[in-house]
């Protein structure tokens, strides 16, 4: 059994996948509510931030891997008004979700939606200008072979965008987030969610996130080059971009 640093218990390696499915197959219609309620706020700007950073020239497609209930793939729309995206994810009712934001918004014609594994992205090599994942590679036990297949599929010199929570690595940001992630989301969760277990998995998995650093020497073995992180909100969260 893997444990958390504070050494609460986390899960077995080979039971990652289900546990993952499972918790987000339980979870669709809460999930965005609680994600800006626990991030208060802060998950728009982070993701307009990643937006912001993109660039095509080439194919003018973005490859949104983990793309649940569909932000980033939206976000990236409104801010790249010539571009087209194609979302992948494992859970069904997250893609649902998604779908239905989609079609409200008059975007259902830019996005296609495919229910597929990060680590086996049905695609050709070189289709997409950028290949992004938000708050999803932390769910993949395999991270460097998502990250391999992500790098797969854009063209020479595409991007690689990972936005991603992690434990801040100065004081001030681990004394202002442990007791907000083991002590104040637990409890929302249980208040708000009818699944809390699935917010005591998240905020175990982001306890367990490398650091940035480290996370950056998977990158560079996943074959990327020019690797760089930039961390926000106090390092609570860190954007990720790596050059093919």
């Amino acid at each position: 059994m893997i444990r958390s640093k504070e050494g609460a218990e986390f899960i077995r390696p080979r039971e990652h996948i289900r546990l993952v499915r499972d918790i987000f197959s339980s979870i669709p219609k809460r999930y965005d509510l609680l994600n800006h309620l626990f991030s208060c706020g802060e998950d728009f700007r982070w993701r307009r931030f990643a937006v912001g950073k993109m660039i095509f020239h080439s194919t003018h497609r973005l490859l949104d891997v983990a793309t649940g209930t569909g932000d980033l793939a939206i976000a990236a729309l409104r801010g790249h008004p010539n571009s087209k995206v194609v979302g992948v994810d494992l859970v069904s009712e997250m893609m649902t979700l998604a779908k239905s934001k989609i079609t409200r918004l008059g975007m259902a014609g830019r996005v296609a939606l495919i229910q597929g594994d990060a680590t086996r992205l049905p695609f050709p090599d070189g289709t997409f200008d950028v290949a992004a994942i938000a708050f999803g590679i932390r769910n993949i036990p395999d991270r460097l072979q998502a990250i391999q297949e992500m790098a797969r599929v854009v063209i020479p010199g595409g991007q690689v965008l990972i936005l991603e929570m992690g434990f801040p690595q100065k004081a001030i940001g681990r004394f202002f987030f442990y007791p907000y992630l083991n002590l104040i989301l637990p409890l929302m969760a249980r208040l708000l969610s009818k699944n809390p277990a699935a917010y005591r998995y998240l905020a175990d998995s982001i306890m367990n996130f490398p650091p940035p650093e480290d996370f950056c020497k998977t990158m560079t073995a996943a074959g990327l080059n020019r690797v760089t992180f930039q961390p926000l909100t106090m390092g609570i969260t860190c954007l990720y971009e790596g050059r093919k």
